[in-house]
């Protein structure tokens, strides 16, 4: 990745679990950098900008308001993406993931696609690819711990993706659930202090 943000200098990061975030469609790095403060301190945290630009800002892959994409843009972002994650890891612990919006549907994939590589996901006010190849492909021998936080009143992701999301989420992964009424499509501390206590319980033990 040609632009990260790392929340601890490089002397700090060596033996600590790595959470990789990935901010939303038509924005940047810094959306993500500035929930560092609410993360435990025990991570490294590393905000990824995304490849493709979209206007001054950034995308993982074209989307249109229907949440409609080009598969093979998203292998192409998820494939950098998991390059650069395998190029880092060894100093790390473990690796968890991070995604806001569009960031979801990448931290999503990412586990989908190397459910072995990543430890804990969370996926804030975004939602899950539905794609044949990928449920054709995937496999998990225990389900993965996933956080899902979100606004019922969000008008950003739309009732088919919020539906088959909240289904796949279920049938898959060993879910955490919370609403945050009001939220919008954003993310807020009181849901940053619910991550923070995901985060700490899986990963952190």
């Amino acid at each position: 990745m040609e632009t990260v943000v790392w929340s601890k200098p490089e002397a700090e990061r060596p033996g600590t679990p790595l959470l990789v975030m990935m901010h939303g469609y038509g924005t940047d790095e810094s959306r993500m950098v500035r929930l560092f403060e609410y993360l435990p301190a025990g991570f490294t945290c590393a905000a990824l900008r995304a490849p493709m630009a979209i206007g001054d800002h950034y995308g993982w892959f074209l989307l249109d308001y229907f949440l409609a994409n080009n598969f093979a843009d998203v292998i192409t972002a998820t494939n950098q993406v998991h390059a650069w994650i395998t190029s880092v890891k060894g100093q790390h612990s473990s690796v968890s993931l991070l995604g806001y919006s569009q960031g979801m549907a990448m931290a999503s994939t990412l586990l989908r696609l190397h459910p072995a590589d990543y430890l804990a996901t969370v996926g804030l006010s975004g939602f899950v690819l539905e794609n044949e190849l990928l449920s054709l492909t995937e496999s998990f021998t225990t389900p993965p711990p996933f956080f899902w936080g979100r606004d019922k009143a969000d008008l950003v992701i739309n009732e088919d993706a919020t539906a088959y999301t909240d289904e796949w989420l279920n049938e898959n992964t060993q879910l955490t659930a919370r609403t945050y009424p009001g939220m919008g499509h954003a993310m807020s501390k009181t849901e940053m202090v619910d991550v923070s206590a995901f985060l700490r319980h899986y990963v952190l033990g």
